[in-house]
């Protein structure tokens, strides 16, 4: 079955927004990842400044399996911040099979932004924003699979 967690998109806030929301809920980031760690880096259209920044952060909270995340959404590769499109909801799925049900069936109608594609942390990935104008993300970790 699906899970589902907040995604929120920032301008270059996200490490400090994330330092703040640790030291009130508590905890350890599960995951940090900076833009100039990415695999080919190199090929995207970014500056030096951005490639300290945020691509991935994920902070769990509490013992449910509630996970708050975040990027900086970068100017340099086309993706202003406005109000809007500064969450996404992200999807996290249990095999690939639900993956494309769910990423099919909820972006009919919609503007896919990435179609499904294995993608370089091991998932299945793609994301799209729906015809009602609320941004998913949907993953299979396939590092996960059994």
């Amino acid at each position: 079955m699906a899970t589902i967690n907040p995604y929120i998109n920032f301008s270059g806030k996200t490490e400090e927004a994330f330092n703040f929301y640790r030291s009130v809920f508590g905890g350890e980031f599960a995951a940090v990842m900076r833009y100039g760690e990415s695999p080919g880096c190199d090929q995207m259209p970014i500056g030096d400044a951005d490639k300290d920044k945020i691509m991935h952060i994920a902070l769990p909270i509490g013992n449910k399996g509630d996970v708050l995340m975040a990027t900086d959404m970068l100017e340099s590769m086309g993706q202003p911040l406005t109000e809007g499109n500064n969450f996404s909801i992200s999807v996290s799925t249990d095999s690939r099979e639900e993956t494309d049900r769910i990423f099919n069936a909820l972006s009919e109608g919609g503007k896919v932004e990435m179609p499904l594609a294995d993608v370089f942390w091991g998932g299945y990935f793609g994301c799209f924003q729906d015809r009602f104008g609320i941004r998913w993300m949907v993953n299979f970790d396939q590092n996960d699979a059994k």
